[in-house]
């Protein structure tokens, strides 16, 4: 299988590969957000899933795939360190402030800077089309965030740190998109650098989480967090490598907006899962951020 994706690299059929691993990793990475502003502590769900995908990846990152090559080492580090840098990020948007309010600003802000990376640094361009499906989509993200500003009552005292901390956050999005693109291209084996990926990933936060874990009052059960660690962890590994291989197959920016269709998905999981008022104008606002994805994608 790995000969033959690498084969598909830049073709045809790669380009179709790299549309619905976009579109996948959309999905799931609306599901995996729902998981961590889910019903625990979102801190505490980030370790269990982190300690999770560890633990799965290890085996096939020492006994299964081809070892890295000596210049890859620096690359993990730095994956590791923007990867770090995002998460905690992330938790704290999630700590501050509603799914349906921080998800559409963190995933629409950075496709935007994503562009400029890809452009800087794999020399890849948009046509006047796609360049109005990103301000489509950044239209999309500011009205949201202008909308949650003026009208939302809940959360009121907390709303501006989260969207702050959202769009940071986005900031983060693009580096690890575009980091990630370049370390995926950087091995012969796309799987090598995907196992020892998610195995170095997870180090840092089940540390953090057991330590917060420790001094709650009241801490959760320990079962419970860690079934939604474990299925969080094999979304993670279908989100996030679905995506770092569409950046191999095809264009980084193309598959980085594309992805932001979860937009869509988080909405719908906001309102039906985790009973959050949404409301039709905000329905929309998240649409306008979908529909300049589409635009990237079909006018390029």
């Amino acid at each position: 299988m790995t000969d033959w994706l690498i084969s598909i690299e830049g073709t045809q059929t790669g380009h179709h590969m790299a549309l619905g691993l976009a579109l996948m990793a959309a999905f799931l990475h609306a599901v995996f957000g729902a998981l961590q502003k889910g019903r625990h502590d979102p801190w505490l769900t980030r370790g269990a899933i982190d300690g999770s995908y560890c633990v799965m990846a290890a085996p096939f990152a020492l006994f299964v795939v081809p070892w890295p090559e000596p210049h890859m080492w620096p690359i993990f580090a730095g994956a590791w360190v923007i990867h770090s840098i995002y998460k905690l990020l992330q938790a704290a948007a999630y700590t501050k402030g509603a799914y349906t309010v921080v998800y559409p600003v963190v995933r629409g802000t950075g496709p935007l800077f994503t562009v400029v990376g890809a452009y800087l640094i794999f020399n890849e361009s948009f046509n006047t089309v796609q360049w109005i499906g990103v301000l489509v989509l950044m239209a999309g993200i500011f009205g949201l965030a202008l909308y949650n500003l003026m009208y939302l009552q809940t959360e009121r005292d907390t709303l501006r740190a989260a969207l702050g901390l959202a769009v940071l956050t986005g900031v983060l999005v693009a580096m690890y998109t575009t980091f990630d693109a370049y370390g995926i291209r950087a091995t012969a084996n796309p799987f090598t650098f995907l196992a020892w990926f998610f195995m170095i990933d997870g180090f840092l936060f089940p540390i953090i989480a057991y330590r917060r874990w420790h001094r709650m009052e009241d801490s959760p059960a320990v079962g419970p967090l860690m079934q939604r660690g474990v299925f969080g962890g094999v979304i993670a590994f279908l989100s996030f490598g679905a995506i770092m291989m569409a950046t191999r197959l095809d264009k980084v920016g193309e598959a980085a907006i594309l992805r932001e269709t979860s937009t869509v998905f988080a909405a719908l999981i906001g309102w039906l899962v985790l009973k959050e008022t949404v409301g039709p104008r905000r329905v929309m606002l998240m649409m306008l951020i979908a529909a300049g994805a589409v635009i990237v994608e079909f006018g390029g």
